[in-house]
């Protein structure tokens, strides 16, 4: 399966293992918009590439089999990619469920994956930025989940936490 309707492409990241064994993944690919001049629109957000976000504008280039490989971000969107290791409960379905719908009411969309015990949230330039980093913080010390930035903005790191 290479698209889920017209106009959406599979879009494919290399990914650089680190020396602790993370990402699990060599790539991930993520659906986008294709707008037909070699650059496409991410259309969700990534669970392990650094550095990008939902709505970013990415050059690719297609190898011999027609494969899309992601080159380098034409323009940043101003979202950030937060990811969760969800721990209260063991990350169970209902964990990450409850973690979706909490960050959800700030105005943040995401998705689970239980192999992994994982939430990656999109956070859009008009979500509540304050109320999601402290309830980031405030869930870690809490020790329900770790999270880290996956893809932040000016916005996001001009943020002071008190």
């Amino acid at each position: 399966m290479t698209s889920i309707k017209d106009g959406y492409v599979k879009v494919h990241f290399r990914m650089v293992l680190a020396d602790d064994g993370w990402p699990p993944v060599s790539v991930e690919s993520l659906w986008a918009v294709d707008l037909g001049d070699g650059t496409v629109r991410l259309a969700n957000t990534p669970w392990f590439v650094r550095g990008i976000a939902s709505d970013d504008v990415i050059r690719v280039e297609s190898d011999n089999e027609g494969v899309r490989w992601a080159r380098e971000t034409v323009r940043a969107s101003e979202h950030c990619t937060i990811r969760l290791i969800v721990l209260k409960d063991d990350g169970s379905t209902a964990a990450r469920q409850s973690v979706l719908e909490t960050f959800h009411g700030l105005g943040t969309t995401g998705e689970g994956i239980e192999q992994y015990r994982m939430v990656a949230l999109d956070v859009p330039p008009e979500a509540d930025l304050p109320r999601i980093r402290k309830l980031l913080e405030h869930g870690a010390a809490k020790e329900w989940w770790h999270w880290e930035e996956g893809c932040v903005t000016a916005a996001w790191n001009s943020i002071a936490l008190g």
